[in-house]
């Protein structure tokens, strides 16, 4: 049983509004029990859920914050990271979750049935086949743990997604290719838990994409 503060602290620390809060609270337990019963996720305890799942998705709210985002796609989502953190941050959200496992996929009709999630649509589709036969409304294509920066930057040899914006999880030790550096906008630093990571901010043309935040990355 996780202490309350821990609750609140990580409300305090994300400006959640109690509504949001019970929200995180109803995915975490969903995480939990279905955890026991498919392959969803090694991390099962409240307080690394916080930390691993929930906050790391988090970290792109400064993003999402300050810039005008409608609709957001979620590659690999898996058990719904970060798209479904961020549409409960920000509600607003449109949010494709593309993932290909049945079982997960049958996991997120259910977080979305039980948290009366609207406007958050699953694709099974796999990501070059998404490219090739979707015309989505997308701003922001998000990536966490799913697939190598070279194969999420076919995005930009899309005809119809070529001009979003991608954004990437990844380690501190990560280091650009010469052809990757080509779409790099910016590199965000952050902790979360114990671990120090950075979000990795890449589009077609990077010139009026940097977005500080008082000159550094929350």
């Amino acid at each position: 049983m996780v202490m309350p503060d821990i609750w609140n602290s990580f409300a305090h620390t994300h400006q959640l509004t109690d509504t949001q809060l019970d929200l995180f609270k109803q995915y975490a337990t969903l995480l939990q029990d279905w955890s026991v019963k498919i392959n969803l996720t090694t991390i099962t305890s409240a307080p690394d859920i916080l930390d691993y799942h929930f906050a790391d998705s988090l970290a792109a709210a400064p993003l999402i914050a300050k810039n005008n985002y409608h609709t957001i796609a979620d590659i690999g989502t898996g058990g719904g990271f970060p798209g479904i953190p961020l549409k409960i941050k920000f509600p607003h959200l449109t949010v494709y979750l593309l993932e290909v496992n049945q079982k997960k996929i049958n996991f997120l009709h259910e977080v979305i049935r039980a948290l009366s999630l609207e406007n958050v649509i699953i694709v099974d589709l796999d990501w070059r086949t998404f490219l090739r036969t979707t015309n989505y409304s997308i701003d922001l294509f998000c990536a966490r743990a799913s697939l190598s920066v070279k194969e999420l930057l076919r995005v930009f040899a899309s005809d119809q997604y070529r001009n979003v914006h991608l954004l990437y999880w990844a380690s501190t030790q990560w280091q650009p290719t010469d052809h990757e550096q080509t779409y790099l906008v910016e590199q965000y630093p952050y902790q979360v838990g114990n671990k120090q990571r950075v979000l990795i901010q890449f589009a077609s043309h990077k010139k009026s994409y940097k977005v500080p935040i008082n000159g550094t990355w929350k």
